[in-house]
């Protein structure tokens, strides 16, 4: 649960808070948000006496390895159970969010989004139809 609830913390300090443009700080830019993470969570838990040093290593390896690939970040793969489920779990919220952006984009009547990068093909919603025809009945 610490992991889960930690792993994207890095995030604090990588982005800028004007909610009209999100972008990315100079920490951010410089040192990315895993590593502004692991460093966060790093320097806390050496200021708690006593905090056990396989938690630490656990939890550190959750921020590490979240983004699951090399390519997409993480400076190393999970290799834990309970970091594979976190970067998982991760994963399946960007992916979910994929589709609602899709939808969100599509032209009235259409139920094929076109291909994206983000899920690696095209999209289908085919409730989209049966919400149109409800919206249609109840105005």
């Amino acid at each position: 649960m610490t992991g889960a609830l930690l792993h994207d913390i890095g995030k604090l300090e990588a982005y800028t808070d004007d909610a009209q443009a999100i972008d990315l700080t100079d920490a951010g830019r410089l040192q990315g948000e895993i590593a502004l993470g692991y460093y966060r969570i790093r320097r806390m838990i050496e200021d708690i006496e006593g905090f056990p040093a396989e938690l630490a290593q656990a939890v550190g390896h959750i921020i590490l390895s979240h983004h699951g690939a090399l390519e997409h970040g993480s400076p190393v793969l999970p290799c834990t159970r309970e970091a594979t489920l976190v970067h998982m779990i991760d994963n399946l919220g960007g992916r979910l969010g994929s589709f609602d952006r899709l939808e969100k984009s599509l032209a009235p009547g259409k139920r094929w989004s076109a291909f994206d990068r983000a899920i690696g093909a095209e999209a289908f919603f085919a409730e989209r139809e049966r919400s149109h025809e409800a919206e249609r009945e109840a105005a």
